[in-house]
């Protein structure tokens, strides 16, 4: 054969094999087609900003750089499929950074920077909401809250912007019940909670929620309108408006009067700089129920950051607060008797309860251990007393409430100082212990089993001592939050001690059992939760006092009561 035909076969055989090969590479190059990663640029007011220079870094690119236009709009083409980091910056602004942004072949991808002034970047962070499951409720701000400061290779200081993964809507459902307490107080009544929440704009927040209870069949109601305002440079105003509706049973004795209220709350907080935050308000109520009372109630705060781990906090508070937060009932009331305002009655003349508080308090994280001791100085005017027990307001000196099974009495003034330790350690990741110290005067009766009509002759400020123990957590894999709490009292009292205890050590009296448990849902947007709440279950610290029928009624600190229910959250 000659030898240009071997020669030329040969030639053909290694074309077809190479036109082979480039056959099988063509279309894993083709998948592999560039990417384009844009976006716009603005300040957190939302202005665009020109001029900002945008870079990408990645091991796919050694570095490109491109600028914004007048829009703050940014385009960067050609870029092959991977992970890569933005780096954004301008004058006057601290340089952002986008982490780990994926980007796959042939894709476009939308990538919008904020950039954040160094007066912003050291504002603290939003406060802790109730769901979270660190309930150290005096904690210092935890850098997760705030904006992260990362260094990068070239030795510059970037903030790391995170996406956020809050819902625009959200809302919950929640029906409740009590049960007949052996005689111990609590009729039978039910109500049905509800809440809506929406996101307006990037930094607004609208919410409404309320309570409907038609136990005994006796309507009552209560709505709340709330609006809160979350400004980047750490102010966030909060205006709230309330109404309230609770109809007297004994239509006789009252005249059919029921307690109509409104109340308008405002409220603001504020950060200084890295150390100090500020938190003030007030709620300005006015009551009809025969006749009319107006309440100026305000609030403050002041926490001074001196470390890291030490917090020096100076509170003042002229309303007793409520447990609900815990319990993570964080907007919808869990019980009517809770919602305020606190009223009694002294010969048919409304009068409403008047409080002063101080407190300042210091707080120490030492490890897994948190430590707070506080000094207090309380006073209470007309201070609502509870009892149990069947009462008609026929003598004008008792305010029967036919939803919790209760009466309201008035008690003489209270006036004390006193001191609290609070003690609390993590144990587990899913287990906390709390252990609570207190000592100040409570409001007592000296001479029991009188008439109720004299009992405010007998009733005195002694002095006790109260000890708490609580413990809280979630159990794994069933996923069930639950809290359980005893706080004993040295003597008998009708007022618990440090009335108005809202550190992490705060209990109700004696024996408290409280627990929220998923259920599996039916509807895939729906989450169900079976609710149960136990408090003062043993019946405990009831002092008995002789009503006009010659009855045994009581007065406690802590009616007793068993609830349950189902909440519906979306």
């Amino acid at each position: 054969m000659p030898w240009f035909l071997v020669v030329g076969g040969d030639m053909f055989r290694k074309l077809g094999i190479l036109m082979a090969v480039m056959g099988l590479a063509l279309p894993a190059w083709s998948a592999a087609g560039p990417g384009t990663i844009s976006g716009y640029v603005r300040n957190a007011g939302g202005v665009p900003q020109m001029g900002a220079v945008v870079e990408v870094l990645g091991s796919a690119v050694l570095s490109s750089k491109v600028f914004t236009d007048d829009r703050g709009f940014y385009s960067i083409a050609g870029l092959l499929p991977g992970t890569y980091n933005l780096k954004v910056s301008a004058p006057s602004f601290l340089p952002a950074l986008r982490e780990r942004v994926g980007l796959r072949s042939g894709a476009k991808l939308m990538v919008n920077v904020t950039l954040t002034t160094l007066f912003e970047a050291i504002q603290l962070g939003p406060l802790r909401g109730p769901a979270d499951d660190d309930d150290w409720k005096w904690t210092l701000r935890s850098v997760a809250n705030r904006s992260i400061l990362r260094v990068l290779p070239d030795g510059t200081t970037a903030i790391a912007n995170e996406a956020g993964s809050d819902r625009d809507l959200k809302g919950s459902l929640m029906f409740m019940a009590g049960s007949e307490s052996n005689g111990f107080g609590g009729a039978s009544d039910m109500s049905t909670g509800f809440s809506i929440e929406h996101s307006l704009m990037s930094a607004g927040t609208l919410s409404v929620n309320g309570n409907v209870g038609y136990g005994g069949g006796v309507p009552t109601a209560v709505l709340r309108t709330s609006y809160t305002n979350h400004f980047s440079s750490g102010f966030e105003p909060s205006v709230a408006f309330t109404v309230r509706r609770l109809t007297s049973p004994d239509v006789n004795n009252l005249r059919g009067a029921s307690l109509q209220s409104l109340s308008l709350t405002t409220a603001d907080r504020m950060t200084l700089a890295n150390i100090l935050e500020l938190k003030f308000g007030s709620e300005l109520q006015t009551i009809q129920f025969m006749g009319r009372v107006n309440a100026f109630k305000p609030f403050g705060s002041a926490d001074l950051h001196l470390t890291p781990n030490t917090v020096l906090e100076y509170q003042y508070a002229s309303s007793i607060p409520n447990t609900r937060m815990e319990k993570g009932f964080d907007s919808t009331p869990s019980d009517l008797t809770e919602t305020g305002p606190r009223m009694s009655i002294t010969n048919f003349a409304p009068a409403v309860e008047r409080a002063h508080h101080q407190e300042v308090s210091v707080s120490q994280r030492i490890g897994k251990n948190n430590v707070q001791a506080a000094f207090y100085s309380d006073r209470v005017i007309d201070p609502v007393l509870t009892g149990v027990g069947e009462l008609s307001a026929e003598s004008g000196d008792v305010l029967p409430d036919v939803y919790s099974g209760t009466f309201s009495y008035q008690g003489n003034d209270l006036e004390t100082r006193g001191m609290r330790i609070v003690l609390q350690r993590k144990l587990l990741a899913d287990l906390t212990a709390t252990l609570d110290y207190a000592y100040g005067g409570v409001l007592d009766l000296a001479r029991p089993d009188i008439e109720l009509q004299d009992a405010r002759e007998w009733i005195h400020t002694e002095r006790r001592h109260a000890l708490a123990a609580k413990f809280s957590g979630t159990i794994p894999h069933a996923k069930t939050r639950w809290i359980a709490s005893y706080r004993w009292t040295s003597g008998s009292a009708l007022t618990p001690v440090d009335l108005f205890n809202s550190s992490a050590g705060q209990a109700d009296p004696y024996l408290n059992v409280f627990l929220r448990q998923p259920i599996p849902a039916v509807f895939l947007s729906v989450h169900m939760e079976m609710l149960v709440d136990l408090r003062n279950l043993l019946a405990q610290g009831y002092v008995p006092v002789m009503g006009r029928d010659g009855r045994t009624v009581y007065l406690v600190q802590s009616a007793r009561s068993v609830r349950g229910g189902v909440a519906f959250n979306f």
